[in-house]
């Protein structure tokens, strides 16, 4: 042992090299381990299994925290620590990044977001579906100083930015308008936004021609971002409207990203071949094209997706349909909708919220129908569902997609998990479960039960492919400098509880979660800690 301690450092003299030894020693005799000689943190995650989001292998370790980052990883047993965790058994892993969430309108009333880091969510992305606080700097003011539990970044919605220009117009714009969302997008981006979205299937954006996108694609790339989009159409023009999101990226020379990517209606099932065929055509030339989903044969929007997108322009739907020739025109249009996504089953459209009656929530149209004496047919659903627009509208949940499909999507390396969850709270009114199951699911249903993804793939799709697609650059994996968001699970109890018909329940088997160094989840139980910071793009005036 000697000679290879001399042969390591041969410019030393044995003398010296003696006197270190003996200081050693003497150090040593004294009770102080080596161990102690560590600097103390302020959290240790001892005893898991981390897996670091890499896609990599797990491996054992233990984890250091010191002033909201990520300090040492390795063996810390002896470390002296302001908080200890253990996770013997448990997979430590970094913090879900959420790409594609609703939070916005309710995180001020809920800013401990329980909904979401009970499932593990330590950053949600807002502003999806094209629309967003318009300013932005406003907003991200406000919230940085509301302070919330998850971290919180924003897209540019272009759907907001083209009614402040436009209204809610259908036509195509001029130059000087198209200069004015430039300027807007231009603005948005510099105020902190990470990237432009869009809701091509939503008045006003299933207004804009594919080059009014790709001119404020342009100026977001400038800009360090990237383009998102709930396309055009996602049942029977799916196949064109990922051909067209393509385009965007290709002429644009910007990443895309396709929102929920899903193949709505029966006709359409199985077209998940073909739309990943395309994405990957698409990677092949070197166009930056990738998507999320979430892992249920639902989505959740409002009755007005129903409508004919004409019929929604310059807000004139209730005076259109105030005409009965009118009302003829536009029931027309919604029953192609109708046939195609639910046939003749309206127990497939199940109401969320009614503002004008809550007692609707978690009825179906087709128990309003039998209550009425209805028959259940595709012209009566019609009917329903343009009573219930007139008197305020509804947000509904619609059975309209496939399982095959759903995993087909989920096994793309290219695809990443997001839950489009809007931010609630239990008991309230009939949600989505995806607003408190998405990634407890997929680590519970596809990773243990139907092992549709390895565990260390299906975190890579929550965590580090999501951060850096975002730009998230200190965020998404578990090394050294970055910041210590970490989720740690049981991966033998993480499951879902909530469902359509009986959603209100939190997600188990997240033990603790940590934001910035801080736990905000505890052995399972929040604990009102709000350590979430405002994240901002790359093109943010510091």
């Amino acid at each position: 042992m000697r000679s290879s301690w001399f042969k390591e450092r041969r410019g030393f003299s044995p003398g010296v090299a003696w006197l270190l030894v003996a200081a050693s020693l003497l150090w040593a005799s004294a009770g102080m381990p080596a161990e102690q000689a560590q600097p103390a943190f302020d959290v240790v995650i001892t005893g898991g299994r981390i897996v670091d989001g890499s896609g990599s292998p797990w491996f054992a370790g233990d984890i250091g925290i010191t002033n909201g980052r990520i300090t040492r990883i390795g063996r810390l047993a002896g470390a002296e620590a302001a908080r200890r965790i253990d996770a013997t058994g448990l997979i430590v892993s970094p913090g879900f990044v959420d790409p594609h969430a609703h939070a916005r309108e309710r995180l001020f009333e809920l800013p401990t977001a329980e909904g979401y880091l009970l499932q593990g969510i330590t950053t949600v992305v807002d502003g999806n579906d094209g629309s967003s606080p318009l300013p932005l700097a406003p907003y991200l003011a406000k919230a940085e100083a509301a302070r919330f539990s998850p971290n919180l970044a924003l897209f540019a919605g272009h759907g907001t930015i083209r009614e402040q220009v436009m209204g809610t117009a259908n036509r195509r714009a001029s130059p000087a308008e198209l200069d004015q969302m430039k300027a807007l997008v231009r603005q948005a981006m510099r105020d902190g936004a990470i990237g432009l979205s869009t809701g091509l299937a939503y008045i006003p954006g299933n207004y804009a021609t594919t080059e009014e996108l790709i001119a404020l694609s342009v100026v977001t790339r400038e800009h360090g971002g990237i383009y998102v989009s709930h396309m055009r159409d996602e049942g029977g023009g799916v196949l064109d409207s990922v051909r067209e999101t393509i385009r965007i990226g290709e002429e644009a020379r910007i990443p895309v990203q396709i929102s929920h990517h899903k193949v709505g209606g029966r006709r359409q099932f199985g077209q998940s071949v073909q739309s990943l065929a395309l994405i990957e055509s698409a990677r092949g030339r070197g166009i930056d094209v990738t998507f999320d989903q979430y892992p249920y044969t639902a989505s959740q929007t409002g009755l007005s997706l129903i409508f004919p997108r004409w019929a929604l322009a310059d807000d004139g739907l209730n005076a259109r349909l105030a005409d009965p020739k009118g009302r003829g025109e536009v029931k027309n249009g919604m029953l192609d909708f109708i046939d195609e996504r639910f046939g003749d089953d309206p127990a497939r459209i199940q109401l969320v919220r009614c503002g004008f009656d809550p007692s609707l929530s978690g009825k179906t149209i087709a128990d309003l129908l039998k209550a009425a004496g209805q028959p259940l047919t595709q012209s009566a659903t019609a009917d329903v569902v343009i009573d219930l627009q007139l008197k305020g509208g509804c947000s509904a949940i619609f059975h309209a997609y496939d399982e095959p499909d759903v995993e087909r999507l989920m096994r793309a390396p290219f695809g990443m998990i997001g839950s489009d969850g809007s931010l609630t709270k239990v008991g309230d009114g009939a949600p989505h479960p995806r607003a408190f199951g998405t990634y407890p699911r997929v680590l519970g249903r596809y990773v243990r039960e139907r092992k549709v993804l390895a565990l260390e793939e299906a975190i890579r799709k929550m965590t580090s492919f999501p951060a850096a697609r975002l730009g998230l650059t200190d965020r998404g994996l578990l090394r050294e400098g970055m910041a210590a968001d970490v989720t740690i699970f049981d991966p033998a109890t993480v499951i879902d509880r909530s469902t359509f018909t009986d959603p209100h329940h939190y997600s188990e088997g997240v033990r603790y979660v940590l934001v910035n160094g801080t736990v905000v989840i505890d052995n399972g139980a929040h604990t009102g800690a709000r350590p979430g910071r405002v994240l901002r793009g790359p093109a943010a005036a510091r």
